[in-house]
């Protein structure tokens, strides 16, 4: 039988707390989300004033970083007409983002084991922001 690794709570609460001040210090209040190895939702936060619309898309944003293996802003990158994922952010039931803010977690093996995704700002808030969550993982 083969052993997933995947982000625990106090994992997850440590990248949003890290998030979360960077957030502050930057003046974006921001929602957080980090999700396990299999896209599930471990633990997000909503800063005051942050918009209730992005609490999905920063869900989305760390389950696209981990399922795909890769930074949101990469794929997007990589998804515009004539690149070889156009069209990827239509697939999973629409549930892949192709904003900036979003960026997978690797555990002591390298693998992923999580994914965080930040939504509030603009792309680079929300970058500066997801940087420094993943930083305290």
């Amino acid at each position: 039988m083969r052993q997933v690794e995947t982000v625990a709570l106090d994992d997850a609460r440590r990248v949003i707390a890290a998030g979360e001040q960077k957030a502050h210090e930057i003046g974006s209040p921001s929602n957080v989300a980090v999700v396990d190895a299999g896209g599930n939702l471990v633990a997000h936060i909503r800063m005051d004033d942050a918009w209730m619309g992005s609490i999905d898309i920063s869900i989305n944003k760390a389950f696209t970083a981990g399922a795909f293996d890769t930074s949101t802003g990469d794929l997007a990158k990589s998804s515009q007409p004539g690149e070889q994922f156009y069209g990827i952010s239509d697939s999973n039931h629409g549930r892949v983002m192709i904003f900036t803010g979003g960026l997978p977690l690797r555990g002591n093996n390298g693998n992923v084991v999580a994914g965080v995704g930040v939504s509030r700002g603009t792309g680079e808030q929300d970058q500066i922001v997801v940087e420094a969550a993943k930083a305290a993982f």
